[in-house]
């Protein structure tokens, strides 16, 4: 909870710089829309995104094509189908709430109203942060154990790339995407609802039991991430520090090589130190030996870097 400590701060803070957030994050790979302070915000578009009215669904993928062939005359061809199943996508019920004591609160030099959008702001820029990285580490890699099944949970190993690192902890990742409603995309339950509710008064209870009243909100919000087609994910992993094991453009083309034509993946996420490993390897074999550029694509895909993707990934991911 807020402190009358954390008041005294803000009621010392420059009103004209305002509050500096170093803790929040940009979030690419976030599709949709959100209710915050009463307005609708688009998230970043650069994915795809769908809303259902309840909390999951059952989808038809073909799994195998018909055998198909010639014959010669007079003589007659085996029958032969499509193979199916069905796949089950599921939201997952996203709560975060946050507390405060109403008399600390009203003890701000600009009223209560001003630490309660300072702190909805605060929940909505975790939120997004945490649903970011919960797209690629999931349930059971990083990500929170009760939330949504990651991009890690849905990956094929024959789209998988593995770049060699030896260092445990220090590894990170290159996600190529496809998206759309038969590849990857974010499902938003509850008809798409993700919004702050009202700040309301409640009587709280401290650590010994005893009850004070306090300002109350909460977000409430059901996500999930749809995989349906195995060439809608490629990987590369072991991306490390070490000797000769960061991101290459031919680790890339690798990757790239493991899309059937007509698959290509619209943009690949990796984090900065990854895109900096690329920089300095195109650095090394260019023909003044001058500094590169940051790259911006591969092949005319994007590369959209991310602080969602870790540079500690364990080597057993």
């Amino acid at each position: 909870m807020l402190t009358l400590l954390d008041i005294a701060k803000m009621n010392g803070s420059d009103a004209v710089v305002g509050l500096v957030d170093e803790a929040s994050r940009q979030t690419p790979e976030l599709t949709g829309t959100v209710r915050f302070l009463g307005k609708t915000l688009t998230v970043p578009n650069v994915g795809w995104a769908r809303t259902i009215t309840g909390r999951e669904y059952k989808s038809l993928v073909r799994v195998a094509l018909p055998s198909v062939g010639f014959r010669g005359a007079n003589e007659g061809v085996n029958a032969s189908g499509s193979v199916y199943e069905n796949r089950l996508v599921e939201t997952f019920i996203f709560n975060p709430r946050w507390e405060a004591d109403k008399a600390v609160c009203d003890s701000h030099e600009d009223g209560a109203e001003a630490v309660i959008a300072t702190e909805a702001a605060g929940i909505m820029a975790a939120s997004l942060m945490t649903l970011a990285k919960q797209f690629y580490y999931g349930r059971n890699s990083g990500g929170d154990s009760k939330g949504h099944p990651g991009l890690i949970d849905s990956i094929d190993s024959a789209m998988t790339v593995d770049a060699g690192g030896t260092t445990d902890g220090t590894a990170s990742s290159v996600w190529a995407v496809k998206w759309g409603p038969q590849f990857v995309q974010w499902v938003w339950g509850n008809e798409g609802s993700m919004e702050m509710g009202d700040v309301r008064e409640e009587t709280l209870t401290d650590v010994n039991n005893k009850k004070f009243t306090g300002y109350v909100q909460e977000m409430l919000a059901y996500p999930g991430v749809q995989v349906l087609n195995k060439y809608a994910l490629g990987r590369i992993k072991k991306l490390t520090e070490d000797a000769g094991k960061g991101l290459t453009d031919a680790l890339l083309g690798d990757l790239l090589a493991k899309f059937p034509v007509g698959y290509e993946p619209d943009c690949f996420f990796l984090s900065r130190r990854s895109l900096n490993q690329l920089r300095k390897s195109r650095t090394a074999t260019n023909a003044t030996g001058a500094e590169a550029p940051t790259p911006t694509d591969y092949e005319g895909i994007p590369l959209i870097p991310t602080d969602s993707i870790l540079n500690t990934e364990s080597l057993s991911l």
